[in-house]
């Protein structure tokens, strides 16, 4: 027609001038066989199911964005998920709580610096008086936990939370 071209068959085929195919239809999928597939509209891909892929990667020099603006964002692997920043920071934002958790294993904070800024600082109170305060401990090993506050420091070296 003059707006559409209708196609009716088993298979539709589109192949490079060397024979390697490019876009391969079928009533099960779609094979876009190009080594990249570059989506130019300005609202980027949807897709309104899952999405597999061995890799995602923004173009050299472009900021690599996964966003979901009206519900969660979700990465399931069986074996891990590993981010890493070559060079740079690594941030996560949240309006919200932001929950890190492991069933299983250790949280571990493997940094020259560990940093917690806006926790607050107790103030000095009678002898005896904890006010609901706790200090923050830590194990020769960098387990953390959490010590009824006293005049002095309350950590234990050998403390049976360490051991």
């Amino acid at each position: 027609g003059p707006k559409m071209v209708e196609f009716h068959s088993q298979q539709f085929q589109i192949n490079s001038k060397d024979g390697k195919p490019l876009f391969t239809v079928d009533e099960n999928e779609i094979v876009i066989g190009t080594d990249k597939l570059r989506v130019t509209g300005p609202e980027g891909a949807l897709f309104e199911h899952s999405v597999e892929t061995p890799l995602v990667k923004a173009e050299a020099f472009k900021q690599l964005r996964l966003e979901s603006p009206t519900r969660s964002l979700s990465m399931d692997a069986p074996r891990g998920i590993h981010i890493k920043a070559q060079a740079g920071n690594i941030e996560a934002l949240s309006q919200m709580d932001i929950k890190l958790h492991s069933s299983d294993g250790v949280l571990l904070l493997d940094a020259e610096t560990v940093r917690l800024p806006k926790l607050p600082e107790g103030t000095r109170g009678g002898a005896g008086i904890s006010q609901g305060l706790y200090e923050i401990c830590v194990c020769p090993d960098g387990k953390l936990y959490l010590s009824v506050a006293g005049v002095g420091s309350t950590c234990q070296e050998y403390s049976r939370v360490c051991q």
